[in-house]
């Protein structure tokens, strides 16, 4: 069972807040939008009482949305690496790739740059395990190395494309007792002569 800390006022607290389950078992639903994780608790209601202590009902999409944004990203983000881990452990030899997304339509309000993220998606199961958002005003270098502790990588095998190819990227995976596989662009200095060459038989 999942818990985070609850932000709202004692009196507009429902106590469906004791477990998380319907935010969770919404997104194994393939929920996109707050509606959907609204609607998806409406359609599961008399399944949800089995569980939850609802005495209003399930909440509304805005009251999701509120709640939500509320919430502790490190908290939340915890809570999301320990569930998923619960439903998907990650076994020796499985890749992990990493790779950053810049996310459509996110750029807020008197800002240019759009929201991109970095992932770290298991491919066995096709899941996100985790994800980092790159700061305004850095790159996916800085934020790889924050994602990578994140998560458990012992016995896995880490990708990475040529932006993270750094040593200390490389350092960082080899500490989690995982291996590597790192991108590397025909510009990259000496580099692509040399690894030609330890590999060339």
């Amino acid at each position: 069972m999942l818990s985070y800390a609850d932000p709202r006022v004692e009196r507009n607290r429902n106590i469906f807040w004791k477990n998380s389950s319907d935010r969770h078992r919404g997104g194994a639903e393939r929920a996109e939008s707050w509606n959907d994780i609204a609607d998806y608790g409406e359609d599961k209601q008399e399944w949800l009482k089995t569980f939850l202590t609802l005495p209003s009902g399930i909440p509304s999409h805005d009251t999701f949305n509120r709640v939500f944004a509320a919430l502790d990203p490190d908290e939340m983000e915890r809570g999301f690496v320990a569930w998923v881990s619960s439903i998907a452990k990650l076994t020796a030899g499985e890749v992990v790739a990493i790779d950053g997304k810049t996310l459509c339509g996110t750029r807020e309000a008197g800002k240019k740059a759009l929201v991109h993220m970095v992932s770290g998606l298991g491919q066995r199961h096709n899941l996100v395990l985790a994800q980092r958002k790159v700061d305004e005003k850095s790159n996916e270098i800085t934020a790889i190395p924050k994602l990578l502790n994140a998560l458990e990588l012992a016995g896995t095998v880490v990708t990475v494309d040529a932006m993270g190819c750094q040593r200390e990227i490389a350092s960082l995976i080899v500490e989690k007792k995982a291996d590597y596989v790192l991108a590397v662009k025909r510009q990259s200095g000496l580099l692509p002569n040399r690894s030609e060459s330890h590999f060339c038989c």
